[in-house]
């Protein structure tokens, strides 16, 4: 009302200025048409923010990790908070994301002691004779090299941290220090920052697509829709381990050419997730070969890189295979992330990582500097927690033996929670499941009745979605539906952790076994 009342007084008064100036008539039409324009304009500043109006691709934009089932799983965590006894059981148990240290696992000692040094530097000389001695060389040299964590960093990150990473690149990939830039090595909180960061350097817009594995992390797809850009699925094979082949990725990035699509990236993420593949020094050769030929740059995801098991193929990274190849990898660009979350350490919550560039040109490394700087830095505490991660206490220093024990308890535990987990769900009617040669992560196909998949389509849900949702209310178990991840049409699977505690496993499964049967049972049927 009080937007018309002006307009109306707007109105009279050119209304009395026109009639004695110019033509009343003409004069009036175009204060009219003035004065709705003023007024439309008003109408627009006054809209507020709303789901109608956000940005759409922020709308179309999905995290399965953190969906749906998630979200309901945090309300049933919240009713067992205000009422312990409402549910039909004690405690929501949450197997639907790699976040080692909420389901249990201690931290590395070095890691810890360290960092409460730098955040907190007068307990220096109070802690003498309680750290070890490697822990107090260890903070003195961190605290000195930054004015305080409390600053800010070289947008990169701090020097003497990517010195570190650059150095056990070198000795990882067993190659000569002098190869490894550490001009190159961008510090990141965690390895999700550099994905977006890169992808919003190829990514110009729907013109342009990425090859990316089907099942997916859907990091990747989230951060494609909100660059309005186009994902090339290419499928693994799961009959073969989960295995990829070049002719498949040769398949998809066709078919993408054909529809128009300018395909600018190939991702590999290696050890796989969600499906826990560890690829063969063979494939990732000839994958980098396949980039090449095409004009594709590499993106490998080896976030996983410390999660191998038993006898499956050891981790090969994609900068030593492009050393390997020597002149057939000529002209490579592989973008190489690591992050401080998975692994032994576990350090989620730190938010530390990087990003390697190799074989890019000084023009674009400075638009990717330039990109990284609008951020300021990455946070400084996650910066250190990452130079400690690749730079751990060494043979005969005071804290090694520590270290190796911490380390070696860790990963085979983690070794037999994915052995029991597999054996469990391969005793189940209706799952088949690879096993886990990396990463944190089973996930097994669901044969599942006619009648289940009928029931799911009735509730408008996918058929995994549906099985995911009955067995978070009948049992707490919180896992995330294969759906969510991209998977050959017609087949249904969930991702699952094995990092609830060895004490835990038994009834974590037992719970997951008796809802399955019980599912099974209720939708008889032809599967």
């Amino acid at each position: 009302k009080g937007q018309l009342s002006w307009f109306a007084s707007l109105w009279l008064r050119l209304h009395h200025f026109g009639t004695s100036t110019v033509d009343s008539s003409s004069f009036l039409m175009r204060s009219l048409v003035w004065g709705l324009y003023i007024y439309g304009s008003l109408l627009v500043v006054a809209e507020i923010l709303s789901v109608d109006n956000v940005n759409p691709l922020v709308l179309n934009a999905e995290y399965a990790v953190r969906g749906e089932v998630p979200t309901r799983a945090q309300q049933l965590n919240e009713q067992l908070r205000k009422d312990p006894t409402s549910l039909p059981f004690d405690k929501v148990v949450f197997c639907n994301i790699g976040n080692p240290q909420s389901l249990g696992q201690k931290p590395i000692s070095f890691t810890r002691q360290v960092l409460s040094l730098i955040m907190n530097p007068p307990l220096l000389d109070a802690v003498a004779g309680i750290f070890p001695s490697d822990v107090v060389e260890r903070a003195k040299k961190y605290i000195a090299a930054v004015p305080s964590v409390g600053a800010y960093t070289e947008s990169q990150g701090v020097p003497l941290v990517r010195d570190e990473v650059a150095a056990f690149i070198a000795e990882r990939d067993g190659v000569d220090p002098k190869t490894v830039d550490p001009g190159a090595i961008y510090l990141t909180d965690g390895a999700s920052s550099g994905v977006k960061t890169m992808s919003q350097v190829l990514i110009r817009g729907p013109g342009d697509a990425v090859l990316v594995p089907m099942p997916q992390y859907p990091l990747y797809s989230a951060v494609s829709t909100l660059l309005n850009g186009s994902l090339a699925p290419y499928y693994l094979d799961e009959s073969a381990s989960w295995g990829v082949t070049v002719a498949e990725v040769r398949r998809s990035l066709q078919a993408a050419r054909k529809e128009g699509k300018a395909v600018r990236a190939l991702v590999v993420i290696n050890p796989g997730n969600p499906t826990g593949q560890s690829l063969p020094a063979a494939s990732m050769r000839e994958l980098i070969k396949f980039c090449v030929a095409e004009g594709l740059v590499f993106m490998s995801d080896e976030v996983y890189q410390e999660n191998v098991y038993g006898l499956a193929p050891p981790f090969y990274s994609a900068r030593k295979a492009v050393v390997d190849l020597g002149d057939e990898a000529k002209g490579a660009q592989v973008v190489s992330f690591h992050s401080i979350s998975k692994g032994f350490a576990g350090e989620c919550g730190l938010r530390g990582g990087y990003f390697e560039l190799m074989g890019f040109q000084p023009e674009v490394k400075e638009q990717v500097t330039k990109l990284v700087s609008i951020t300021l830095c990455s946070n400084v505490p996650g910066q250190f927690a990452t130079g400690l991660m690749v730079n751990p206490p060494k043979p005969g220093s005071t804290s090694h033996e520590t270290y190796v024990a911490e380390r070696d308890a860790i990963l085979g535990s983690l070794q037999r929670r994915s052995r029991r987990v597999l054996e469990v769900l391969r005793q189940l009617p209706g799952i088949t499941c690879n096993e886990a040669e990396g990463a944190m992560y089973l996930f097994p196909q669901l044969h599942l009745p006619r009648n289940a998949v009928q029931a799911a389509k009735n509730a408008g849900k996918a058929a995994d979605a549906f099985y995911c949702l009955q067995l978070l209310e009948a049992t707490g178990l919180v896992v995330v539906p294969g759906s969510g991840f991209g998977q050959v049409d017609g087949t249904y699977h969930f991702r699952t952790t094995f990092l609830p505690p060895e004490a835990d496993i038994e009834s974590v499964m037992d719970r997951l076994a008796a809802f399955h049967k019980d599912f099974m049972m209720k939708y008889a049927g032809e599967l």
